[in-house]
């Protein structure tokens, strides 16, 4: 009990993500496939931080300094915030990619990869800022051997997020989850290996604010720490994804290089 009370006590930010993520995919996909979205999303995430630890695949080298042990709940050698960080991050992220390819049908795959495409766009703010924890208050909790090339980030930590989310949401996709109503804003399921994306409702909304929220707490504490080339980056990043998610759902189809043939028309 003293490990979960330190937990949360360490990581309220990250517990209060958590609890958004709850409530607004409650109310979007349904309690039951909320919780099967974070069954699809932790085990991978966790692997992936597992293995990365050890052989660099797929994020590159890393190590946790442990400097948390005692006071925060570890599986292995990862802090099980950490890990289960990725299921709001895929979540948000999982909204925002329906609200780009709202009124068409697209594959599986598609959604997914655009899904891993928009977390990794959070992660190149989140990964520099949390390499300089011990300037704020996450504290020193991990660190990169080598350093790189992106604000002491290696290139290959956002291929490796790319992967992860893609993979984690793909296997939400195929195992048939995602089914909500069209009502809710979701995904409907249609023969063959693609998904109708439906116009959206008002549910969707909320995940998507919460990609919003989590970029600008991250934002602010890059603000906080005076880091303003990384703030100037994921600033003007982050206006090019708002752009461009625009002019896809003002122009279907054609952003995305996607079919206009069997947009769904929900």
């Amino acid at each position: 009990m003293d490990l979960v009370t330190g937990t949360l006590a360490l990581r309220p930010y990250v517990f209060a993500f958590l609890v958004l993520f709850l409530v607004a995919g409650s109310a979007d996909l349904g309690w039951r496939r909320t919780l099967g979205f974070g069954a699809s999303v932790w085990p991978v995430a966790w692997l992936a931080e597992f293995a990365s630890t050890r052989i660099g695949l797929p994020f590159g080298l890393y190590h946790y300094t442990g400097i948390t042990r005692g006071r925060e709940l570890y599986i292995a050698n990862v802090p099980f915030m950490d890990s289960l960080s990725f299921t709001f991050l895929a979540y948000a992220s999982f909204c925002l990619a329906r609200a780009a390819l709202a009124g068409r049908r697209v594959p599986r795959w598609t959604q997914a990869l655009v899904t891993g495409v928009l977390m990794t766009a959070l992660d190149m703010v989140i990964d520099p800022l949390a390499v300089r924890g011990d300037r704020w208050f996450l504290g020193r909790i991990f660190y990169y051997p080598d350093g790189g090339a992106y604000f002491g980030v290696p290139l290959s930590n956002f291929a490796g997020w790319t992967i992860v989310g893609a993979v984690s949401v793909g296997i939400y996709l195929v195992a048939g989850a995602a089914r909500p109503p069209s009502s809710a804003g979701g995904l409907r399921e249609v023969p063959g290996a693609a998904v109708a994306v439906s116009r959206l409702g008002a549910r969707v909304w909320p995940g998507v604010a919460l990609y919003y929220v989590v970029l600008g707490f991250n934002l602010a504490m890059t603000a906080w720490i005076r880091e303003w080339v990384l703030l100037a980056v994921g600033g003007v990043l982050h206006a090019v994804i708002v752009v461009t998610v625009r002019l896809t759902r003002q122009k279907p189809g054609k952003v995305l290089g996607l079919p206009r043939r069997g947009v769904a028309q929900v």
